[in-house]
C-alpha cells in the first residue's frame, strides 16, 4: 500500500508541478494581447519611415547633425536622413513631443 502511495505522488506529483510551471510561464511570457499594438504602416506610403517620424528637415548635413547632437544631449534617440533637397530628422514616435519642444528650444536661444 505504501508503495502505490509512493507511485501515486511522484506521478501526479510530477504533472501537478509541470502544471504549474506551465502556468507560471504562461503568466510571465503570454501573449500580451491587452497592450497596445505597433501603428501599421501604410505600404503604399512612399515616405514611409516604419517607427520613425520626421521632427524636423533642413537644408544641409551640418544643421542636421547640430540639431541631432541637440536631441541626443537631452536624452533623445535620432537619425538623420537625406531626402531631395535636404536632410530629414527622424525620432520615434514617442520622443516626437520631447523632440519639438528641445528643437523649439534651441530655437529660441
Amino acid at each position: 500500500m505504501a508503495d502505490q502511495a509512493t507511485r501515486f505522488f511522484v506521478l501526479f506529483g510530477g504533472m501537478m508541478v509541470l502544471g504549474l510551471l506551465v502556468l507560471g510561464l504562461r503568466w510571465t511570457f503570454g501573449t500580451g494581447r491587452d497592450q497596445p499594438g505597433p501603428r501599421i504602416a501604410d505600404p503604399d506610403d512612399p515616405t514611409g519611415d516604419g517607427l520613425l517620424e520626421e521632427v524636423s528637415r533642413v537644408p544641409t548635413e551640418p544643421a542636421a547633425q547640430v540639431l541631432r547632437d541637440r536631441l541626443r544631449e537631452a536624452g533623445i534617440r535620432a537619425t538623420v536622413g537625406r531626402v531631395e533637397g535636404g536632410y530629414r530628422l527622424l525620432v520615434f514616435h514617442r520622443d516626437l513631443v520631447n523632440a519639438r519642444v528641445v528643437l523649439s528650444r534651441g530655437a529660441l536661444e
